[in-house]
Formats: C-alpha cells, sequence, structure tokens
C-alpha cells in the first residue's frame, strides 16, 4: 500500500532523528545512540503488529525501517561532531527537534489508523488506540532507556493530538478514499503540534491549596 509505506518511512526517519538527539544529548555512544534511534523509530510499529495479531512485525519481514533508522542515526552524528552550534544554532536544533516529532507522531498516527481500519474496518475504537500506541509506542521505549518521564505523560497536548488525529482518519474513512483520510489527519495533527508548541498549550493539571500526603 503506497499511502501507508509513504507515511511510514516519514515516520521512521523523523522519530529516528529525534531518538538520535535524545541519545546524543543523553550522551550515549554510537551503538547506545543507534539502538535508542531504532526503537524510537519501529518500536511503536511492532507493539502495533503484535497486538492485532500481524507475526512476525512488518518490521522484521521489511527491514527498510531498521535499515533507514542506523542511517539516520549515523547521519545526525556525523553533523553534530562536524558542525559547531552557537546559542542561535542550539534553538534552531530544538525546533527542528519539535518539528521532527510532531512529523512522526502524524505519520505514525496515520499507519496505525490504516492498519486498524484496513483489518478491522467495522470498529472505530480499535484504529483509534492502534493510531496512539503506533505513534507514542516508540517514544515511551525512548524515554524509558534514557531515563526520561516519558513525553507523553508530563509534556502538552501530544497524545491527545494522536488520538483526535486517529477518530479524524476513522470518521473519514468510510466517506472519502484512503488517501483523503490519511492526508486529512496527518495535516490535522501536524497542525495541532505546530498551535500546541507555539501557544504554550496545556492539558489541565490539578493544583491543590496544600499537600496533605505525600507519595
Amino acid at each position: 500500500m503506497i499511502t501507508f509505506d509513504i507515511f511510514d518511512i516519514m515516520g521512521i526517519i523523523a522519530f529516528a532523528f529525534s531518538g538520535t538527539v535524545v541519545g546524543i544529548t543523553k550522551r550515549m555512544d554510537i551503538f547506545g545512540i543507534t539502538v535508542l534511534a531504532v526503537i524510537t523509530a519501529v518500536g511503536g510499529g511492532i507493539i502495533r503488529d503484535v497486538l492485532v495479531g500481524i507475526i512476525p512485525p512488518y518490521t522484521l519481514i521489511h527491514p527498510y525501517g531498521v535499515i533507514l533508522s542506523i542511517l539516520t542515526a549515523f547521519i545526525v552524528c556525523f553533523l553534530f561532531e562536524t558542525i559547531k552550534f552557537t546559542k542561535t544554532g542550539k534553538k534552531i536544533i530544538k525546533i527542528i527537534y519539535d518539528i521532527s516529532d510532531s512529523l512522526g507522531l502524524a505519520s505514525f498516527t496515520v499507519t496505525g489508523a490504516i492498519t486498524g481500519l484496513t483489518l478491522y474496518p467495522n470498529y472505530w475504537i480499535l484504529p483509534t488506540l492502534l493510531a496512539l500506541i503506533t505513534a507514542v509506542g516508540g517514544g515511551i521505549l525512548r524515554d524509558i532507556l534514557a531515563h526520561r518521564v516519558p513525553v507523553i505523560l508530563k509534556t502538552d497536548v501530544y497524545a491527545l493530538a494522536s488520538i483526535l488525529g486517529g477518530i479524524l482518519i476513522t470518521l473519514l474513512w468510510n466517506i472519502t478514499t484512503i488517501d483523503v483520510a490519511s492526508w486529512c489527519g496527518f495535516i490535522f495533527v501536524v497542525l495541532l503540534r505546530i498551535c500546541v508548541i507555539h501557544f504554550n498549550w496545556q492539558l489541565h493539571r490539578p493544583k491543590p491549596s496544600h499537600i496533605i500526603f505525600k507519595l
């Protein structure tokens, strides 16, 4: 399926980049950085495939995902070693990281929803949850390995963007073509993430008047 492959490749490269950057900031060696890049890029897809009974997972049959992840990690590491980053340069890297992470989130939201809708076209909860799992699964594994609190548990509107994108794709699936539904979902998630980052939108966090206990 051409549409699936386009978004899959886009998501792999985007998430491999984000995984590589996290590995570099954590001062890992080249092996650790590469592992983080691969896990971030293909981890969510593997979890998705196992949940719906695709054995062996798509990534293990078509290893271009692993290969692309490794190449991305090597290229990014090379650039980080050869380019001297100024203060402005570091801000640019942060912007690129946010864009890359948003593209990965949107791309894998699409591939997760497509997988669910292709296998079970009469359901809507399953495709939405598969979209979320595919989009955030690799990032959760990345953050755990890097000893970070997973992004989806502390950072603005992240997982919610994937959920809403999955719902949109599911709603459009039966009234438009697969391409239209996929691109609408992708664009929606990317635009929502851009607005979240630009306007610093946050989900509500309870603020008790006083702490009565400590865990």
